[in-house]
């Protein structure tokens, strides 16, 4: 079996995805959907890219001030990578803890759209800078992500 190449894998997802999406690992663990996201095989591994580049500009502002001010909730040290199970809980709880306040949340986990949820809580708030993140970490702190199947 021939050795599986990284670098080539980053080079031709980097050819392939011109608009990449942030909450990825959230769509890929199915903890949330979108509406905007495009699913993609590629190298037999699944990605997710973002239809919409003027959405994604809005939730990459969002997954910015998500991770600053999720820093202090989870204990993460601003210096060092964000471990993958953190990553999780700050993008479900996040985007959650952002449809519980505006009232988007779906009945199943799936149903809540984060391109949805939050260009709704930017008309709601004015801008990601006064989203409610109190509220929004209670919900990060308390998402418990799947449990691997054994």
């Amino acid at each position: 079996m021939a050795e599986y190449n990284e670098d080539a894998y980053k080079l031709a997802r980097k050819a392939y995805i011109e608009h990449s999406c942030p909450f990825e690992r959230a769509l890929l663990s199915r903890c949330v959907g979108c509406s905007r996201s495009r699913k993609l095989n590629l190298a037999e591994r699944e990605a997710i890219a973002c239809g919409d580049a003027a959405v994604r500009e809005h939730c990459l502002t969002f997954y910015r001030a998500l991770h600053d001010n999720a820093q202090f909730a989870l204990r993460i040290n601003p210096d060092a990578p964000w471990p993958f199970g953190k990553e999780i809980r700050a993008q479900c709880g996040g985007v959650r803890g952002l449809a519980e306040t505006v009232g988007a949340l779906g009945d199943t986990d799936t149903d809540t759209d984060i391109a949805a949820t939050v260009l709704l809580a930017n008309s709601r708030f004015g801008s990601s800078d006064a989203f409610p993140y109190s509220e929004i970490m209670r919900a990060v702190v308390h998402y418990e992500p799947r449990k691997r199947r054994p």
